[in-house]
């Protein structure tokens, strides 16, 4: 099974060349790497949102794979997908899908089912993967997809990636793909997105999940955020850090729609 890029050219640059220099750009850092046991970073086209995306990725010692959960933007598919076996192709080459990592977090969990068709033109995970790419250091990847935006499925997909984790011997970055407030103006969003970002740096899943339900803020992956707060307490988290926030209208210079970035490294 071998998952095609479904956003090259639109997103991000569609050949080799013009990518792996625009990744490179974006990944740029001075500052040491850490030790992370997750992040939150955004999913928008690199002219967007690519800087704050590449400041998370920048800080990070690199693992040996990537657990990256965003939402389900096109319906399609389970409501809580995973892919267990093949590979993800972006114009940078391939990168594996981890079968054990995977198949771990599958038997761990009551919520996930094995699909592919969610995961089929799907961006937010698509997004992750040249930047991480541009690295040049081989690794392994495990999507998940989720639609279902109810707290019991958030927590519990985060329990078993936790549980396949800590018992997997291995380094893992579990990666929360989402953007924040969408279509608002700059004012509205800038307010919307610090509470958010007060719940993940509290390291409050259920508080995310409530707020987001409660406000109906358009945050299109905070069940996903949700998910990836329960494996990182699970997993000893203790410290949140707020690596960067932007919003398109930085790039548009339009305030009156805007939609939010924000990227965090959890330890």
């Amino acid at each position: 099974m071998i998952r095609r890029a479904a956003v090259a050219g639109s997103f991000y640059a569609g050949t080799p060349e013009r990518l792996i220099a625009q990744a490179r750009d974006l990944i740029r850092g001075d500052q040491p790497t850490v030790h992370a046991i997750a992040a939150v970073v955004p999913h928008a086209g690199y002219r967007y949102s690519g800087k704050v995306a590449g400041a998370v990725y920048a800080r990070v010692t690199f693992p040996d794979v990537f657990i990256v959960v965003g939402p389900n933007h096109t319906g399609l598919g389970a409501g809580a997908a995973i892919m267990t076996r093949g590979a993800w192709e972006t114009p940078l080459g391939r990168v594996p899908v981890d079968r054990d990592m995977a198949g771990a977090i599958l038997g761990h969990s009551q919520t996930l089912e094995e699909d592919h068709l969610g995961h089929q033109r799907e961006h937010s995970i698509e997004v992750q993967l040249p930047l991480l790419q541009a690295f040049g250091t081989p690794f392994s990847l495990v999507p998940i997809c989720l639609f279902s935006s109810e707290f019991p499925a958030c927590r519990d997909v985060g329990l078993a990636i936790a549980k396949a984790v800590a018992g997997s011997g291995r380094t893992a970055l579990v990666v929360a793909s989402t953007d924040m407030s969408h279509y608002v103006d700059q004012a509205d969003a800038e307010r919307t997105d610090r509470a958010a970002i007060d719940a993940i740096v509290a390291l409050g899943a259920e508080h995310l999940h409530e707020f987001v339900r409660r406000e109906r803020m358009s945050m299109c992956g905070f069940h996903a955020t949700s998910a990836v707060l329960v494996a990182a307490r699970e997993l000893g988290a203790t410290s949140v850090e707020l690596v960067g926030y932007a919003t398109s209208g930085d790039v548009t210079k339009d305030s009156a729609r805007v939609v939010g970035y924000a990227g965090l490294l959890i330890r």
